[in-house]
């Protein structure tokens, strides 16, 4: 028999996972968009920093069914530089970025809304101190 979860064991997981009352959560950390492929989690970043946005305090919704999305407005007023969205990484707070097989992370697609990425952004083609915003984040098991 496959390994079968309940929804509301998932739902406990991702509130775990996303939410503050966990050890293990995103709560004001940050989200990175960047050019080129993704390194993969456990890898230094790679990619031009193009924005960095800052996960608000209570970034996450509570979960419903199989699945949490971002709350309220996620964006960075003045990007960093100018270049192509391809991926994103999620560092918590305190995390420099640099290889780590011990630092919780999450990486992934960056597209424009419709694109089909992992996160979806106002804008793909980013130049430097230009506002961008991230439209939809949600993460899903």
């Amino acid at each position: 028999m496959a390994l079968a979860l309940s929804p509301t064991f998932i739902r406990q997981m991702l509130d775990g996972a996303f939410n503050a009352a966990a050890g293990i959560n995103f709560d004001s950390g940050v989200l990175e968009v960047r050019s080129g492929a993704a390194p993969g989690p456990e890898a230094a970043s790679t990619g031009v920093l193009l924005a960095s946005i800052p996960i608000p305090a209570d970034g996450f919704a509570a979960a419903s069914g199989t699945s949490v999305a971002k709350a309220g407005t996620w964006q960075d007023t003045s990007a960093d530089a100018t270049g192509t969205a391809a991926h994103f990484r999620m560092r918590r707070s305190g995390d420099a970025g640099g290889a780590s097989t011990t630092t919780s992370r999450i990486e992934g697609t960056a597209t424009m809304t419709g694109g089909g990425g992992d996160i979806t952004l106002d804008n793909v083609s980013i130049a430097v101190n230009q506002q961008v915003t991230i439209t939809s984040l949600s993460f899903n098991l």
